[in-house]
């Protein structure tokens, strides 16, 4: 019996006004989420990818530091998971990476994320 395909993976979610839940551990009343655009979102995360694919800042610094998702406190770490277990897109583009690469720019019901591939 073949095992199921897993991924492990880390990510930095921004929520926007478009997101499902506008809360989160930074912003826990939702007034900065609610007030930010997806296209402000997606501009803040392009920025940041471009920092961290230019070496001048490490993926888990930054997850730790903006991450709308509560896996910020483990550097944007969401562990291993199979098909199935992601919104969609997450999945399609985690499972499309090669180990060590940052993706561009997935939405998703949660918001915008840039997820790295690390296992």
């Amino acid at each position: 019996m073949a095992s199921q395909e897993q991924v492990k993976a880390s990510h930095i979610l921004i929520k926007h006004e478009g997101s499902r839940r506008k809360a989160s551990w930074k912003d826990p009343d939702g007034r900065v989420i609610s007030a930010t655009t997806r296209e402000e979102a997606a501009a803040q995360l392009a920025d940041f990818r471009e920092e961290i694919v230019s070496g001048q800042a490490q993926f888990e610094d930054i997850a730790s530091r903006y991450s709308d998702c509560s896996s910020a406190k483990r550097g944007g770490d969401l562990g291993p998971f199979g098909r199935g277990q992601m919104q969609k897109p997450f999945e399609e583009a985690a499972f499309s990476l090669g180990v060590g690469d940052v993706s561009g720019i997935v939405d998703t019901d949660s918001g915008v994320h840039i997820i790295k591939r690390t296992g």
